[in-house]
C-alpha cells in the first residue's frame, strides 16, 4: 500500500473457489458495505420475502401468515379411497390386495346420499310432525314406529314418538322398550321434570335409539287427555328432542288435534290399499284444507301400506289421485314382519320395506327443510 494512502475499509478474502469478494466493514464505520449497498437497492418485495425465488406465496397474504389450525389432517394426510361395501367390487379390490378400487355402485352411492340428507341438521328448534289417519287399522302406528327408528338410528340429535290417540293407543307395543310412565304421568309431574335424566325416566326405549313416550291403557283414562295436555307434553319435549313425531288418533274433531295440526311442520297421512281406506284418506286432505290448513296438504306425504298383502284394487290408480293432491306419495310393501303386529325390529324387515323406510325418513327430512 503506498505511503499517505489511507487504509481501506473492505479487505478482500478468497472463497472456495479462489474468488475474492469484499468483506463488511469494521464496526462504527459511516459508510455502507458492498452487502448493505446492494440489499439497500433491493425491491422492497425481495424484503418481505416474496421476491426470492422459492419463497412461499402465503407470505405475500393480506391476512399475514396462517394459523396452526390451518394445519388439519384433511389438508396434510393423503387418504387412500374407502374399499367397496360388497360384491364383486369388494372381492375384486381383496383379489388384488387393495390395487384396484372401482368405487361403490350407483345404488350404494344413492343410498349413501340418502343417509346424509335423513341425517342432515334442521335448526335450533323443535319439529312437529303429526301421523294421520281417519280409518283404524291402515298401519298409522306401524308407520309412525318405521319412521321414527330411521330417524332416530340415523340422526344425531335425539327423536321421539309421542302416542297421542284418545284412545287405548299401541305405539308402545309396536316399538321395543317399555316404560313405567305415561304421557297422563307426564303432565301431572310437568313441573318437576326439569332435565332430561328426569324426562328420560317417562319415556321408552330398547334396541332402537327411538324414544317413545306412551298412551294410558286404560281407555277411559287416555280419552281424558285433551288439547291442554298435548301442548303442556309438548312444550316439555320441545326443549329436549329435534322432532317429535305424533301417533294421532282417528278423530280429526277431536281436542287434541287442534294442537297437534297447529304445532306441525309437515304431516303423513297414511292409508291402506282398499277403496274406502283411500278414500277416508283423501277426505282427511279436503277436512284439512277446509279448515285454513292448505299448506300442509300441499307438502302432505301420503304413505299406502300395503299391510292386507294381495289385492285387486290398482294401487298404481290410488297413488295418481293422491300425486294430483299432495307433493309425496310413498308405497310401503307387503310385509309378514309387520303384519304378525308385535314389535318392530329392523333386521326382521324385507330389504323393500327398509328402502322404503328410508325414503320416508328422507321426504319427511325434506319437507321439514322447507319448513
Amino acid at each position: 500500500m503506498a505511503p499517505g494512502m489511507p487504509q481501506s475499509t473492505v479487505a478482500p478474502r478468497e472463497d472456495d473457489d479462489g474468488l475474492a469478494f469484499p468483506l463488511p466493514a469494521a464496526a462504527g464505520h459511516e459508510s455502507p458495505t458492498a452487502y448493505e449497498a446492494d440489499y439497500e437497492d433491493a425491491p422492497a418485495a425481495a424484503v418481505d420475502g416474496g421476491g426470492p425465488p422459492g419463497a412461499s406465496p402465503r407470505r405475500q397474504r393480506e391476512d399475514g401468515p396462517e394459523p396452526a389450525a390451518a394445519l388439519t389432517s384433511d389438508r396434510l394426510l393423503n387418504k387412500a379411497a374407502a374399499p367397496p361395501v360388497g360384491g364383486w367390487r369388494l372381492w375384486l379390490f381383496k383379489a388384488s390386495f387393495g390395487s384396484v378400487n372401482v368405487g361403490d355402485s350407483d345404488k350404494v352411492r344413492l343410498e349413501r346420499a340418502q343417509e346424509n340428507l335423513i341425517a342432515s341438521r334442521l335448526g335450533d328448534h323443535t319439529r312437529f310432525v303429526p301421523v294421520l289417519s281417519r280409518k283404524g287399522g291402515v298401519g298409522k302406528t306401524t308407520v309412525t314406529t318405521l319412521l321414527g327408528m330411521v330417524l332416530a338410528d340415523t340422526r344425531e340429535d335425539r327423536v321421539i314418538a309421542m302416542d297421542a290417540n284418545p284412545d287405548r293407543g299401541t305405539l308402545s307395543d309396536r316399538s321395543p322398550g317399555s316404560a313405567d310412565f305415561t304421557a297422563r304421568s307426564l303432565v301431572k309431574d310437568r313441573f318437576n321434570v326439569t332435565s332430561f335424566s328426569q324426562l328420560s325416566n317417562y319415556v321408552a326405549r330398547d334396541g332402537s335409539r327411538l324414544d317413545v313416550l306412551a298412551s294410558d291403557t286404560d281407555p277411559t283414562v287416555a280419552h281424558a287427555f285433551d288439547d291442554s295436555d298435548y301442548r303442556a307434553v309438548t312444550d316439555i319435549l320441545s326443549k329436549y328432542y329435534s322432532i317429535v313425531l305424533t301417533d294421532s288418533g282417528t278423530g280429526m274433531v277431536h281436542s287434541v288435534m287442534k294442537g297437534t295440526l297447529e304445532k306441525a311442520d309437515a304431516v303423513v297421512l297414511v292409508s291402506g290399499g282398499s277403496v274406502d281406506e283411500a278414500r277416508l284418506a283423501s277426505e282427511t286432505l279436503s277436512w284439512l284444507e277446509a279448515h285454513g290448513r292448505v299448506d300442509l296438504v300441499a307438502n302432505a306425504i301420503v304413505v299406502i301400506n300395503m299391510s292386507s298383502g294381495e289385492t285387486q284394487v290398482d294401487i298404481d290408480q290410488i297413488e295418481e289421485h293422491f300425486k294430483s293432491r299432495v307433493r309425496n306419495v310413498l308405497r310401503i310393501p307387503y310385509d309378514k314382519h309387520l303384519a304378525e303386529g308385535s314389535r318392530v325390529e329392523v333386521a326382521k324387515l324385507r330389504p323393500a320395506t327398509r328402502l322404503a323406510a328410508k325414503q320416508l325418513a328422507a321426504l319427511v327430512v325434506t319437507e321439514l327443510q322447507r319448513s
